[in-house]
């Protein structure tokens, strides 16, 4: 007597599909694409609004709604005037705006350089500690930048002493030096989470790269100009959309750190100021705002490209 084998049935295709392919069909439906305009409608209408009212006169923005101005528009660049280049008091945004340029640019170089190196090593170096340094680098990104706020002053202030022995010096920065400060906080602040980010593009690069370049005869610095750095310019590109909008941002940081001084100061510390003590100028925010608002979205449209691509790189084997 023969056995006799049953063919194995054929599972049918809704079943091998995965909850990832359920999730992706719902979010690319009718209903899904119906709220995403609903919520990029309700997220964009108050920035329209606050674009209106920024080429309003002043007088209207204090007596009546945005929505009004299609009704009987008036049109001036008094705002914009003001904020740029009138008084002290109505803004010179002129000058804080190529501060933030001098802050953000050097703050973003520097987290991009260090923390690729720093990446690299952690993923491709092996030496003792090397879990360790990056299990405290991970760790590092739940600390609330507040708690450093205190020390890392008293650092640049007064340097670093164990009783009567002074093992760093202060840092005595004056006028445009004092600018280092920042930048070092940025930096600082922002290489947690860049390493961190980096560290995982970096640590699944196909290893049979390396050992051919290693057979040829190319040393770590070669490996990593040559093969790692163009293989991770998207999420170079995204690390750097991150940093530079955060550092561009920031108020809390470079409020302390640029020691109060209007020479040093940063385009949010002006914006801060700019309603005057008592909120009588308050209009001077809508086109003060969109001063701002400028060269992050300049920055986002130009490399949306790369951003995108480093957010999808690795997310997919094969």
């Amino acid at each position: 007597m023969t056995p006799t084998t049953t063919a194995p049935a054929q599972v049918p295709a809704r079943t091998r599909d995965g909850a990832a392919a359920r999730v992706r069909r719902r979010l690319s439906g009718t209903p899904a694409g119906l709220a995403a305009i609903v919520i990029a409608v309700v997220w964009t209408v108050p920035t329209a609004g606050l674009l209106v009212s920024s080429f309003r006169p002043a007088e209207q923005i204090r007596t009546t709604g945005w929505w009004t101005f299609f009704s009987s528009p008036d049109v001036t660049l008094d705002n914009y005037r003001d904020v740029l280049f009138g008084s002290s008091s109505d803004g010179q945004l002129a000058t804080h705006f190529v501060n933030s340029f001098v802050i953000t640019l050097p703050s973003t170089v520097f987290v991009l350089v260090v923390a690729a190196l720093a990446a690299y090593a952690l993923s491709w170096i092996d030496f003792r500690g090397r879990d360790w340094i990056f299990l405290g680098i991970f760790a590092l990104q739940i600390v609330p930048l507040q708690m450093s706020l205190v020390p890392l002053l008293s650092f640049f202030s007064q340097g670093v002493a164990i009783g009567e022995v002074q093992i760093l010096p202060a840092w005595e920065l004056r006028g445009a030096m004092s600018f280092t400060n920042v930048w070092v906080a940025h930096t600082i602040y922002g290489l947690p989470l860049g390493i961190f980010l980096l560290h995982n593009f970096i640590s699944q690069l196909p290893g049979t790269l390396f050992e051919a370049a290693r057979v040829d005869g190319a040393g770590h610095g070669t490996i990593f100009l040559r093969i790692v750095l163009p293989l991770i310019t998207p999420a170079l590109v995204s690390l750097g959309i991150f940093q530079f909008l955060w550092v561009w941002n920031d108020l809390l940081v470079a409020l302390i750190f640029t020691g109060g001084d209007e020479s040093t100061a940063p385009l949010t510390v002006r914006l801060a100021e700019l309603a005057g003590t008592r909120g009588e100028a308050w209009h001077r925010l809508t086109a003060g705002a969109f001063v701002s608002m400028i060269v992050p979205l300049l920055v986002f449209f130009l490399l949306q490209r790369y951003f995108v691509r480093g957010l999808l790189a690795g997310s997919v084997k094969g």
